[in-house]
């Protein structure tokens, strides 16, 4: 659906994007994640056709971006941080306008206004003026307008900044639904979120993509051995006897009781040799020694620790080589502007 191709961008001579790779097949819903002034709008602005890449390629849906600009950007919704509403519009009038920018039939107009405001909530507000509006409602109109012409790629530029816990929780099931029938590329600085609504996460640190990898697989990008933490009731000397020949995982044990022949509750965490799973062979040596297993949890670094140490730490690898170059907001980065 999007292939962006070694794409960079230079301001006054300095790097904001330096050389991005990456694509998104149909139906994905992936996060894009970066500190502030990473390259994330930079990158979001040339997807859509806003700004023009200094370097390298961008397709959508099969459409070069650079020769064929006009029919790529028909297939993408863009929903800027600040949506771009007229404050003196009704709901209902500037949803009409927007149509009309996106070469909507003046025969399907009143279907597909109809449609948006019964799908982004917006009933009994069609005559309301847009600047009376409340901020998690704008956000549900600046939705509506970024989809009204059914596009097939959805570009999200933190879709839930400044609203209240209810409005933010509103606009997520909005985004989960609209990730059943539009590809989502979902900037945000809320980093739980992206584990709630994402099946893939880029992250970009000056302007280089230190990290694109399945939300499922973070432990992995870490290169941290395999961890849970077990649960079983026994007696500890018996647990030890069935477990000390392991080959694949370190141990740590904890229980109360110091006698080690008193059946009680103990707690062990099991470190692997490597990233492999090994909890299926554990728990079918726990099986055939009839030892309970009470609780197994896979263990590992959260979403936090990841970001943290891939837009902190000095990364010189092939695979997460980062720019040194100082990036800064320029006045050509700055603002969003409505086509």
């Amino acid at each position: 659906m999007l292939q962006v191709q070694q794409v960079s961008k230079w301001f006054d001579q300095r790097r904001s994007v330096d050389g991005i790779d990456f694509e998104m097949k149909r139906g994905e819903i992936v996060g894009f994640l970066g500190p502030n002034g990473a390259g994330k709008t930079t990158t979001m602005r040339m997807i859509t056709g806003y700004l023009t890449p200094s370097t390298g390629q961008i397709w959508v849906d099969g459409l070069p971006m650079h020769e064929q600009s006009r029919q790529a950007r028909s297939k993408i919704g863009y929903l800027p941080e600040t949506p771009p509403l007229y404050p003196d519009m009704t709901v209902r009038s500037y949803l009409r306008f927007v149509a009309d920018l996106r070469d909507v039939s003046v025969r399907e107009q009143k279907l597909r206004i109809s449609e948006m405001v019964d799908r982004l909530g917006l009933q009994g507000r069609e005559r309301q003026v847009i600047r009376s509006l409340s901020k998690g409602y704008k956000q549900r109109l600046g939705l509506a307008g970024a989809i009204i012409h059914q596009p097939e790629l959805l570009i999200l530029d933190e879709p839930t900044s400044g609203l209240d816990p209810n409005q933010i929780m509103e606009i997520r099931q909005l985004i989960r639904e609209l990730g059943e029938q539009h590809t989502v590329l979902l900037s945000t600085h809320i980093l739980p979120e992206v584990s709630m609504l994402c099946n893939r996460m880029l992250i970009i640190h000056e302007g280089k993509l230190v990290l694109d990898r399945a939300a499922d697989h973070i432990g992995d990008s870490l290169h941290e051995n395999f961890q849970i933490q077990l649960e079983v009731k026994s007696k500890p000397a018996i647990v030890r006897s069935v477990l000390e020949h392991l080959v694949f995982a370190h141990m740590e044990f904890q229980y109360s009781d110091t006698n080690e022949q008193q059946e009680q509750l103990i707690t062990i965490q099991l470190t692997g040799v490597d990233q492999e799973d090994f909890r299926e062979s554990l728990s079918l040596l726990l099986a055939e020694a009839r030892i309970p297993v009470l609780e197994m949890r896979k263990e590992g670094h959260s979403l936090e620790d990841l970001f943290a140490k891939l837009t902190t730490d000095s990364i010189s690898s092939k695979e997460t080589n980062v720019s040194s170059v100082d990036v800064t907001d320029t006045p050509e980065t700055k603002g969003d502007t409505s086509k």
